[in-house]
């Protein structure tokens, strides 16, 4: 049975349509109120969905304060170059692995949080959002799906002058400034879409389209994602993989992020995170104009 969660104002909730319900109230108790708690009881969130319809709901999504759906992951994993039309608008080698780097767990903010900028080289990146479930080690490409609680939207913000002030770059350092992780609007469990293989994520800048394709694109898909990271270090529930952005960056136009913009980045079948950029600082450190990654 399909199941959606939300973190509202720090407590997790099932969402059916426009409604949320608390989770610790419809379950009497049974499961608490922490989002992070909520990832190991996939089994009875689907079997709590179904009977919602005798509950009153606790409120509407649009009056609610919509936090991460997953706020504290133990590890949050980005993946580069992960669409071959994003390598050639970069014009970077096409990896014969996946390219894996680190979004600190410390950068992950709400779907509706603001984006601090502290340099003129601050990128967006819009990507789909792997929340794993079951956590395991060596896992099987064909068993990987069963290892994935749901989906979510994010955004690989990136500080290029950063990322690039150094050889090799840093990507982790770039990618991973506070607030540089919006995640959401909420969770989507797996058995929710009709095509895993072919889910679309889409960015826009102030309202105009600047990104928009489909995981069918990816070059390593999100099962070989999985398997590929267990070969190396055993996944726990909650951790999270940004599994790629599309092309159509600002970097590779020159337009990027600005005091008061607005990136709105949707997922098919998760629904639309709205995030306002505020320029605070600067971050002192030299911005040199490498090719964007």
């Amino acid at each position: 049975m399909p199941f959606t969660l939300a973190n509202i104002s720090g407590r997790v909730a099932l969402v059916a349509g426009d409604e949320y319900y608390d989770l610790e109230a419809v379950s009497q108790g049974s499961l608490g109120s922490d989002p992070m708690g909520a990832l190991e009881s996939a089994g009875q969130l689907a079997e709590l969905t179904t009977g919602l319809s005798a509950h009153q709901p606790t409120g509407s999504l649009a009056d609610a304060v919509l936090h991460a759906p997953v706020p504290t992951p133990r590890n949050s994993y980005g993946i580069g170059l992960n669409y071959r039309s994003h390598a050639a608008e970069s014009n970077m080698t096409v990896p014969e692995a996946p390219l894996v780097f680190t979004k600190f767990p410390s950068c992950i903010v709400g779907p509706n949080d603001d984006v601090e900028l502290r340099s003129e080289r601050v990128d967006y990146e819009g990507e789909i959002v792997v929340v794993i479930g079951p956590g395991g080690k060596d896992i099987d490409e064909a068993d990987a799906w069963n290892h994935v609680l749901g989906l979510t939207a994010g955004q690989d913000v990136s500080d290029r002058g950063m990322q690039m002030a150094s050889k090799p770059p840093h990507f982790d350092l770039g990618k991973s400034f506070d607030t540089f992780g919006p995640i959401g609007p909420v969770l989507v469990s797996t058995d929710s879409f009709a095509d895993l293989d072919s889910v679309r994520v889409s960015t826009h800048i102030n309202g105009e389209e600047r990104q928009n394709d489909t995981t069918a694109s990816l070059m390593f898909s999100i099962p070989t994602l999985v398997s590929y990271l267990s070969r190396i270090t055993t996944l726990q529930t909650g951790d999270l993989i940004f599994s790629g952005t599309p092309e159509g960056i600002g970097a590779v136009q020159g337009l990027f992020l600005a005091d008061g913009d607005v990136i709105t980045t949707t997922v098919e079948g998760v629904g639309t995170m709205t995030n306002r950029c505020v320029r605070i600082s600067d971050h002192g450190h030299p911005t040199p104009n490498f090719p964007p990654r």
